[in-house]
């Protein structure tokens, strides 16, 4: 099986590691716009030859993990590179631009809208991980627009690398992963900023920082490149999310203004039922904690 993965970095990267375990007899060609990133590649055994969009026509199977604003230009033109009989798959955290940008392509049917919920803070090649996606979801949307025995391609491998699939339209997708993962991302970066802010009249806050603030700013790592797309595609999701997360702390500070602290109790006591929401998600490869 030829694979190619255009984007060689933790998403795309994590792939490949996966599927050279999974199926070694499988070629690997990398595509990506960062030369450094592709030389980095090879050497670490991600892929086994550089290649560019005019082999895409030897392709069984394409992985397409390049950040979403350049998606939306390029997958049309990945489509167009294909042949009739490979599967297209995309990592993109946002679906539904990209679901309308290819939805009256000819070759609409190669394409499966693709979401692993998996990652790092962690960025390029190096930061691949091998079984990333065991037991992770993968959100599939519009799988009917694909056809079936490309689907039936790509889930099998999804399958065999462990992921759970979950079926979703792109619009319900957009949403909820605004709340889920897109907030996230954003209190993170902004939790990062106040305390790099505080830090300059007072530099012991980083000496008497613990895991807490280490594991809640750990997001904050993650890169500018690829979530100011992000964020710009799911803008209305994003703000709906931020307007309700700023009304949330603005009630807790009113609480702490008021010696309210029945009411502060039962906030964080209401809230501790996330624990039982969240049992049985599995936590990232331990790479994720020490990587430096």
């Amino acid at each position: 099986m030829n694979v190619f993965v255009i984007g060689i970095g933790l998403i795309g990267g994590s792939f490949a590691k996966d599927i050279r375990r999974l199926r070694p007899d499988t070629i690997f060609y990398g595509i990506d716009s960062n030369e450094t990133h592709l030389d980095e590649a090879l050497k670490l055994g991600l892929v086994d030859i550089k290649s560019d969009y005019n082999d895409l026509h030897l392709a069984d199977m394409v992985v397409v993990s390049i950040p979403v604003d350049v998606m939306v230009e390029e997958l049309p033109k990945i489509l167009d590179a294909v042949n009739d009989d490979c599967v297209v798959f995309d990592g993109g955290s946002t679906k539904s631009l990209i679901c309308q940008m290819v939805e009256d392509h000819p070759k609409r049917r190669n394409f499966l809208a693709a979401h692993p919920i998996a990652g790092t803070e962690f960025s390029g090649p190096s930061a691949a991980i091998e079984n990333l996606y065991a037991g992770k979801t993968n959100i599939i949307c519009e799988v009917e627009k694909t056809a079936f025995k490309l689907q039936e391609r790509a889930l099998e491998l999804f399958q065999e690398m462990g992921m759970r699939i979950r079926y979703m339209n792109p619009q319900a997708h957009d949403k909820h992963i605004a709340y889920v993962s897109h907030l996230s991302h954003i209190s993170s970066f902004m939790l990062g900023k106040t305390v790099i802010e505080k830090e300059k009249n007072e530099r012991d806050i980083f000496d008497m920082a613990g895991s807490g603030f280490e594991s809640t700013v750990r997001l904050a790592k993650s890169s500018p490149a690829m979530w100011t797309p992000i964020f710009k595609h799911n803008k209305e999701n994003v703000v709906e999310t931020l307007e309700e997360y700023i009304q949330n702390l603005q009630e807790f500070m009113q609480l702490l203004k008021n010696d309210d602290y029945k009411g502060i109790y039962k906030e964080m006591n209401d809230t501790n039922k996330i624990k039982e929401i969240l049992n049985g998600i599995p936590l990232n490869n331990s790479k994720t904690v020490t990587k430096k």
